[in-house]
């Protein structure tokens, strides 16, 4: 059918953001996969630099610009491919797909769509047409209307009767949507998304109804089947990306599995999808009635959750389907055996949960609704519901040993308030209301959570009590808590013993977990590939391991979170596939079903199991092979100390010597040993005792827990009355925990410094400087290679440090080393002795895998020292997901907040910013006027320079009152605009709403400060105008480095900026 192609455009999903994650990555590499496997020449446009997609050997040619219209038309023109992937980034892609279509880009430049015709994309992006199309199969979608106008909205709820659902069109992660339950409500959420938005969907509230899913695959001559069906355990109203969803679905009657199955069938055949298609349902749970919410006539969340938990490689048989191949003729590359048209059957059953991260977000409350806010996801594998949710809940990472925990309690009372609300503690809340003795019917009756699930859960807490009464470790005991998915530090925990006593007593008594196959055909052929979960709801297991073999295991990343994503799973590909091609066998172990790692062809073992001590040292029992912890991020890296404790082999750096660099004594003292400055700081013990450190220190300082990670509950405090008051909101959740005190250096400039090392002597360098100034964490910086400000002497200095604690550390593989440069003067601040999360942006810009050669390290091959020098600039951006985070603050402090990363190169460093700003969702502006807040004196003499650029640029700057002032007397001209609560006729608020802003500089008068009364009422003329621009989607930027970069920037037009591959921007020359 399209053997004609020689070459295909595919489109990313761009940074990863709430809503749009890694389950892109892995769908963008099974495609690539399939185009190579055809011999067609593929071109890849995805300015994310962290994903497995844009690694050398994946696409042909990789682009790492924006995914829009205007620059992809250009790639277009310059490439002159056939055909186009549109279904494998998302409604990123889709969107930037429908803008090339309507333009008439596409059908110029004789670029055939491959797959789903646009006429169906249209078809289920546009409500109109959808509910139309739907309605002439006599299928139901959820009664509503389209709505322009406020007063348009409150006619059509009056019709419908509310609650209502309100949506938005063309939206990414259930963006704009929200139930609301009276005139009021509406008419305050109209007029905030129509001053955004063009229109917007009202429809029926089918809150309480199940939600269920269905993948369906169609090939180009009509043959189709189902692939899986998922229910989500949450009703109808709760977003299936903040859902807990199971597959396959456990609720329905045989009637209604097949009724929907058929409709599914009838829907893809009607709008001729070719490749992969999701369709969601809302099913009455007593009368039997069916909604069809929407159709993704494209790979999404659910495509990616539905191809690991049945190990139907969905997007890469999508691919091929959208290539002119027919279901008959594709193999099913488990079996080897039978073709690609076998629906996937489960002798097993998988559960996910959505992973938050909510509490590094001040303002942002917990309550879930029909908006995702949810950074990623875990999914668990077992032979039960119980199993199976108990290990998804350990897998989140957050504190939580499994659904129940006897550390966290609550009363009958408070459970049943609890249960009012969805929030993102709901399951632990349920289980907690269970041990209170609340019954079934009572949290169904709350939560419109099927009972099916709540016994399952009650089920749990039976095993509990009887673990807690018994108090005794009795064989037929935890042989069944086992079996209910307890943990051993969960039934430690319930019978007052040891972690250890009770693993002891396990293999004692030969109570060990079995090893069970994924083959998508319940074991009734053998299947060719090994992909394992562990369970005791077994009798034998399906895997004997060799050991003929070298073989390798390695620990990924776990659940994306922030301050955890892709970039680690990167990292942790990169080390199978080089660890492949040294002969040796590859073991996988993680819990993500976003990642590539988890592909079933990525390593020879994969095992979708927990990152905890426990099932590693099961997995190691099994495999007896050395394991992999520094390429997976934190997660891996912290189960070091308990294996090693235990005899567990790792490669790489020794664990006393990753905690050597983790405590803040011990890695101070080896600075101080080295001769290399850092930071004063001390530990604090009281109240008192903070202030005094404080006090000798000299403000500003820099706070925080000590037992806290990765920037999490740190602050700069400025002044003694803003410790006071950040000591009286922290008050209640310190404890005994001791605060870290450090001396903030204002105004210096912080520096990464990623290396690889063999027997601690440097084989990789690479020194990158942060636009931000320091006080904003990494993660949320924007990074420059090379480095453009700091002197040679300086980097001089830097690199010798580096050498002195590389060899200290006697680091074995990849390091990260942080930076502060202030008068002269390098200070060391953080070392982490594994792979970070700016490895793949280095890698890239330097066309140097360094993750390749720490790989080589771990394995005892040669690593020869290489230095590279490039003609080029590469620049890494935050990409943040405030949008969806109702009431989230903008400003950027110490604690990390971004979602994602988007990086660009180019032969300047303004070329590579304006690139890499445009890939996180931010336009060039067009309207020509800026709003300008700044906050002190000295920032507002910072400001003067980007000013009077802005100026000079033809913008018009409106300014508040203070600031207006202060431009005037230097003869900058400007409009004053009033505050949110100053009053007046021109204000803040009315140029929002008046749409008449490209983007607004709001600079808080100190960006760390603690204010009680702020505190107290949770709100200031800042915070409101900030989170106002963020509501109407104007780009706000909070730091001056920031912004001055950005206005830089606009010096180049978009469409002169120059547009190159990665293949184009190459080596200078090359030091060994």
């Amino acid at each position: 059918m399209k053997s004609a192609l020689k070459s295909v455009i595919i489109l990313g999903s761009g940074a990863l953001k709430i809503g749009e994650a890694g389950e892109f990555d892995y769908s963008g590499s099974q495609a690539l996969k399939a185009l190579k496997e055809e011999g067609i020449r593929s071109i890849l446009v995805n300015p994310n630099i962290a994903t497995i997609q844009t690694s050398e050997g994946r696409a042909d040619r990789v682009y790492f610009v924006p995914v829009t219209r205007e620059f992809v038309r250009r790639i277009i023109e310059k490439e002159r491919p056939d055909g186009i992937f549109l279904s494998f980034g998302g409604q990123s892609a889709l969107n930037c797909g429908m803008d090339l279509y309507r333009h008439g880009d596409l059908e110029k430049n004789k670029v055939t769509i491959l797959g789903t015709p646009m006429e169906a994309i249209l078809a289920t992006e546009d409500r109109k047409i959808f509910q139309k199309h739907l309605a002439s199969l006599h299928l139901l979608s959820a009664k509503g209307g389209i709505v322009k106008t406020v007063h348009e909205g409150m006619i059509c709820a009056k019709a419908l009767g509310y609650p209502v659902m309100m949506r938005t069109g063309f939206a990414l992660g259930g963006a704009g949507s929200a139930i609301l339950r009276s005139e009021g409500e509406l008419k305050i959420r109209l007029e905030e998304t129509l001053s955004v938005s063009s229109q917007v969907i009202l429809e029926e509230c089918l809150y309480g109804w199940k939600e269920i899913e269905y993948e369906i695959v169609r090939d180009f001559k009509g043959t189709s089947m189902t692939v899986c069906n998922m229910e989500n355990v949450d009703p109808v109203g709760i977003h299936t990306g903040e859902s807990i969803v199971v597959a396959p679905s456990q609720t329905l009657s045989n009637d209604e599995y097949f009724r929907l199955r058929e409709y599914s069938l009838r829907v893809i055949e009607s709008l001729k999808i070719v490749g992969e298609c999701n369709i969601q349902y809302a099913l009455h749970p007593k009368s039997g009635d069916v909604r069809i919410i929407e159709v993704n006539a494209r790979l999404s969340r659910s495509s990616a959750l539905a191809s690991k938990a049945t190990g139907y490689p969905l997007a890469y048989v999508a691919a091929k389907l959208s290539l002119g191949k027919t279901l008959l003729e594709l193999k099913n590359t488990v079996t080897q055996k039978t073709s690609a048209f076998f629906e996937p059957s489960l002798d097993y059953i998988v559960v996910k949960i959505p992973r938050w991260d909510l509490d590094k977000y001040e303002k942002v409350l917990g309550e879930i609704g029909s908006e995702m806010k949810s950074v990623g996801e875990v999914m668990a594998i077992g032979r039960s519901f119980e199993e199976a949710i108990q290990k998804a809940a350990r897998m989140l990472n957050d504190g939580y040993e499994g659904v129940i925990d006897p550390r966290f309690t609550l009363s009958k009372k408070r459970a049943l308030a609890q249960l009012k609300t969805a929030d993102t503690m709901r399951l632990f809340t349920i289980a907690k209301s269970l041990m209170a003795r609340v019954s079934v019917d009572e949290i169904a009756a709350k939560t419109e959570i099927d009972r099916f699930f709540i016994h399952a859960i009650n089920r749990i807490v039976g095993v509990a009590k009887k673990l807690k009464q018994k108090k005794t470790l009795e064989v037929d005991l935890i042989r069944n808590a086992k079996r209910f998915g307890f943990s051993d530090s969960q039934i430690a925990r319930f019978t007052s013993k040891k972690e250890h006593a009770v693993r002891k007593f396990r293999l004692d008594h030969a109570i060990t977990p079995y090893v069970k196959r994924i083959d998508t055909v319940a074991n009734e052929f053998l299947g060719k590939t090994n992909y394992f979960y562990c369970t005791y709801n077994a009798s034998v297991s399906d895997h004997v391991a060799s050991n003929n073999k070298k073989k390798i295991a390695v620990i990924g990343c776990g659940p994306y979170a922030v301050g955890t994503s892709v970039e680690f799973d990167w990292c942790a590909v990169n080390t199978v596939e080089q660890a492949k091609k040294r002969g040796y066998e590859t073991i996988m172990i993680n819990s993500n079903p976003e990642t590539v790692s988890t592909d079933y062809d990525t390593s020879d073992y994969l095992y979708f199991e927990e990152l905890t001590f426990e099932r590693i040292a099961d997995i190691y029992d099994i495999e007896q092979c050395p394991f992999i912890v520094s390429v997976g991020g934190q997660i891996p890296n912290n189960l070091s100390f308990s294996m090693e404790n235990h005899d567990i082999p790792i490669v790489g750096t020794a664990s006393k010597n990753i905690f050597r660099a983790e405590s803040r004594k011990d890695f101070s003292k080896l600075l101080d040993e080295c001769d290399i400055a850092q930071p004063a700081w001390s530990e604090a013990k009281t109240v008192s005792q903070a202030l005094r450190i404080a006090q000798s220190i000299g403000y500003s300082v820099l706070v925080r827990p000590s037992f806290v990670l990765s920037g999490k509950g740190m602050i700069v405090l400025s002044s003694e009355s803003e410790f006071l008051a950040y000591l009286d909101t922290i008050k209640d959740s310190l404890g005994s925990q001791k605060l870290v005190v450090s001396k903030f250096i204002e105004g210096a400039i912080e520096c990464d410094v990623d290396a690889v090392a063999c027997h601690g002597k440097i084989v990789r360098y690479a020194l990158s400087e942060h636009v931000e100034p320091a006080g904003i964490h990494s993660g949320d910086s924007t990074l420059v290679y090379p480095s453009y400000s700091l002197s040679e002497e300086i980097k001089t200095k830097i690199l010798s440090a580096t050498k002195k604690i590389l060899s200290k550390l006697e680091v074995q593989g990849p390091c990260n080393i942080q930076f502060l440069v202030h008068d002269d003067i390098s200070y060391v601040i953080e070392c982490n002795l594994r792979a970070s999360r700016s490895v793949p942006f280095v890698s890239k810009v330097l066309h140097d895998n360094y993750i390749t050669a720490a790989t080589d390290i771990f394995l005892g091959m040669p690593v020869s020292f290489h230095e590279h020098k490039i003609s080029h600039v590469g620049i890494k951006i935050p990409q943040f997901s405030f949008l969806k985070l109702k009431g989230a603050d903008p400003v950027l402090r110490v604690e990390m907040r971004s979602t994602g990363e988007a990086a660009s190169f180019g032969q300047t460093l303004r070329e590579a910013y304006l690139s890499a700003i445009l890939s996180t969702g931010i336009t060039y502006p067009e309207k020509k006027s800026v709003f300008v807040s700044i906050g002190g004196f000295d920032a507002k003499i910072r400001s003067l320079k980007q000013c009077r650029a802005l100026v000079s640029l033809g913008f018009t700057l409106y300014a508040t009152s203070g600031t207006s002032l202060f431009l005037a007397t230097h003869g900058i001209p400007s409009e004053k605009v009033e505050k949110i609560f100053e009053g007046g006729k021109q204000t803040f608020a009315n140029l929002v709403l008046n749409k008449m802003l490209d983007f607004a500089i709001v600079i808080p008068e100190k960006s760390h400060a603690v204010d009680k009364k702020q505190y107290a009422m949770g709100i200031s003329d800042g915070y409101t105008m900030r989170r106002m621009a963020v509501d109407a989607k104007i780009p706000i930027f909070t730091s001056l480095s920031t912004s001055n970069m950005f206005i830089d920037a606009l010096h180049i037009a978009p469409d002169v900026l120059p547009i190159r591959a990665w293949d184009e921007y190459s080596i200078v020359n090359t030091v060994s």
